[in-house]
């Protein structure tokens, strides 16, 4: 099985900058896409930033404040949150779509969330 644990997530002030980091372990083949998604209470899952292969995405309201990277070696993914705005407050999730052998296909896998809230 496949377990993936965020951190870092907590309380800032609009501006303030937070880092969540999220690591996967378990049988794990290969890891195709990461990434990072955020939901409201009663709204869908909005994916927030992705990486694969060295490509980024981005959704348009955090472009050019939120940067994702990733450590293949030890299978982590980051989100760095800079210039933080009340409106980037939700549960964040971590995302990994991982094979967990050569013959086998690619799953989703969630994190359990973790929770940022941006006020004064």
């Amino acid at each position: 099985q496949v377990q993936l644990v965020e951190s870092g997530g907590g309380l800032v002030q609009p501006g303030g900058s937070l880092r969540l980091s999220c690591a996967v372990s378990g049988k794990i083949f290969s890891i195709h896409t990461m990434g990072w998604y955020r939901q409201a209470p009663g709204k869908e899952r909005d994916m927030v930033a992705t990486i694969s292969s060295g490509r980024t995405n981005y959704v348009d309201s955090v472009q050019g404040r939120f940067t994702i990277s990733r450590d293949n070696a030890k299978n982590t993914v980051s989100l760095q949150m800079n210039s933080l705005k009340p409106e980037d407050t939700d549960v964040y999730y971590c995302n990994a779509i991982v094979s967990d052998s050569s013959d086998s296909p690619h799953y989703r896998y969630w994190g359990q969330g973790t929770q940022v809230t941006v006020s004064s």
